[in-house]
């Protein structure tokens, strides 16, 4: 006997340690490996790798081709009366030749940085923070999912607990079924008791079809968010209770870390602003080949060369710096406002989730003590039905009373779970 005994409880352990034991932290993790908008990441980072290049080539020698040709109404000559003079002193026929009224230019010219004002580093920054924006507002977006994960999550946990409690109740109807049977065999009982019971029966089998198609529906929604092979069979692991949260006063939402970025993309255009406003160095190189060269009195093609040093400056800018600071002064304060706002309603969250979590802990202070004064209400009710003192109706009002006192004892359990899950997810800590 002991050995079949051992060999039942082997028989009910092992399917147990079967079960693939799923926790809300994978399913959140999953979840935000499988939904669609992660790729995004990739692209945000590879566009941003190409702007910084891009604005890095700026220190790169910029180098451009040109050509040229023209016809001119006139040219620059020397005077005869220069000539004769020059003529009259030399001793000899002194005579400049002509300049052609057709002149022919190609030239490589290339242009190198020496010193930009700080523009293109502050357009590296711009860049890098406009990445960033983007960045956090996928994390944004993604950071939602979580808290769709907790009500699937939670969701099917309840369920079950119902179809537990669905299933107690239906093995407490079938064995005062029986008993009632056997009464009217002994002429204790008549058949409208049983009919009355049956009935009940029924109304339980109809509600436990609806609780598991919702199961099922939502274990189908919770599989296609993870992206994982979620049955009936799955086993969901309760999280554990940890009322820490509630001493945990940080905040570290990705909204918060978005405005951070938001904030610091307009410090970065502040300093765009200024280094557009500042002189620009470079040194450059002419090479050519035309007709004239540098030199005007040679007539015929000849090659020729500039190097030096530029300095420029635009004072343009100067007009609307003081309209332009402004400008980006009211967008930082925008930011201002709205993390303020932000972490408002954030904070008015936290204490209503609060308020909620000091509620059920006390709601749950009571179930135990509930569903021992049900059961007693129950069995006394039993025994009234068994001697003829009480109807098979008073009997399934007092069933349903300690299923439903029962329900609510998990009901609370799962709220109280969902809701320190919940002001985690408030302050993402």
């Amino acid at each position: 006997m002991k050995t079949i005994i051992q060999l039942i409880i082997v028989m009910l352990i092992i399917p147990l340690f079967s079960q693939a034991q799923l926790t809300l932290e994978t399913c959140h993790l999953k979840a935000r490996e499988n939904y669609p908008l992660v790729k995004q990441f990739g692209l945000i980072e590879q566009t941003g790798q190409y702007n910084i290049n891009n604005a890095r080539k700026g220190y790169l020698p910029q180098i451009s081709v040109s050509a040229k040709a023209s016809y001119q109404s006139d040219v620059t000559q020397i005077p005869e009366t220069l000539e004769q003079m020059l003529s009259q002193m030399a001793g000899r026929e002194v005579a400049f030749a002509k300049l052609s009224r057709d002149q022919y230019q190609a030239v490589i010219e290339a242009n190198q940085l020496i010193w930009d004002g700080g523009v293109i580093s502050a357009q590296n920054k711009i860049t890098q923070t406009g990445a960033e924006i983007d960045r956090q507002k996928l994390e944004v977006e993604l950071f939602t999912l979580n808290e769709r994960i907790n009500q699937l999550f939670f969701g099917v946990l309840l369920l079950e607990e119902q179809l537990k409690q669905t299933e107690l109740l239906k093995y407490e109807l079938q064995t005062n079924y029986n008993k009632l049977k056997a009464g009217i065999q002994n002429g204790v009982a008549n058949q409208t008791d049983l009919d009355v019971l049956k009935v009940e029966q029924l109304n339980v089998q109809q509600h436990e079809t609806e609780l598991k198609s919702t199961h099922m529906a939502y274990i189908t929604m919770l599989s296609a968010f993870t992206g994982m092979e979620i049955d009936e069979n799955t086993s969901l692991e309760k999280p554990q209770l940890d009322f820490s949260v509630l001493n945990k006063t940080s905040n570290k939402r990705p909204e918060l870390e978005l405005f951070d970025a938001q904030y610091a993309l307009f410090e970065n255009q502040n300093l765009l602003l200024n280094a557009a406003n500042r002189p620009r160095i470079g040194a450059f190189f002419q090479g050519g080949y035309g007709q004239p060269g540098l030199n005007m009195f040679t007539d015929g093609f000849s090659p020729f060369y500039i190097g030096g040093i530029r300095l420029s400056w635009a004072l343009n800018g100067f007009y609307s710096q003081k309209n332009n600071v402004a400008k980006l002064e009211l967008g930082k304060n925008a930011v201002d406002v709205q993390r303020e706002t932000f972490l408002f309603n954030t904070n008015l969250k936290m204490t209503q989730q609060t308020t909620e979590i000091e509620k059920l802990k006390a709601l749950m202070a009571n179930d135990e003590e509930i569903i021992q004064l049900r059961t007693q209400i129950k069995n006394a009710a039993l025994a009234k039905v068994e001697n003829g003192t009480l109807s098979t109706t008073d009997l399934v009002r007092e069933l349903n009373a300690e299923n439903q006192a029962r329900l609510s004892k998990s009901l609370h359990e799962i709220q109280l779970l969902m809701a320190i899950c919940n002001l985690k997810n408030t302050v993402n800590n």
